[in-house]
């Protein structure tokens, strides 16, 4: 059974960092586009970056410059390092694990950016 769990989310100031991980067992993780997506309340579900087998990336360009995805074959984990933080990045974080029509999901962290 593949299982995603997403671990690092919290209360930060504007400004401030913080370093999600997604955590995957039951499946060879390596072969996985990993992607983070993030729901804000009463908005849809948005793709915030991904990051493909072979280590290529992509971001929302409201994240670009501020967030960075990273993944690590051997821990199974894939990260999204977020910093100088704003208000409207407030929201649920979910990472998704995708294989051609293979698709995973995790239960998702809140990040909430407040002072």
């Amino acid at each position: 059974q593949v299982q995603l769990v997403e671990s690092g989310g919290g209360l930060v100031q504007p400004g401030g960092s913080l370093r999600l991980s997604c955590t995957t067992s039951g499946t060879i993780f390596s072969i996985y586009t990993m992607k983070w997506y993030r729901q804000a309340p009463g908005k849809q579900r948005e793709l915030v970056a991904a990051i493909t087998s072979g280590g290529s990336t992509v971001y929302a360009d409201s994240v670009k410059g501020r967030f960075t995805i990273s993944r690590d074959n051997a821990k199974n984990t894939v990260y999204l390092q977020m910093n100088s933080l704003k208000p409207e990045d407030t929201a649920v974080y979910y990472c998704k694990a995708t294989y051609g029509t293979n698709y995973y999901w995790g239960q998702g962290t809140q990040v909430t950016v407040s002072s």
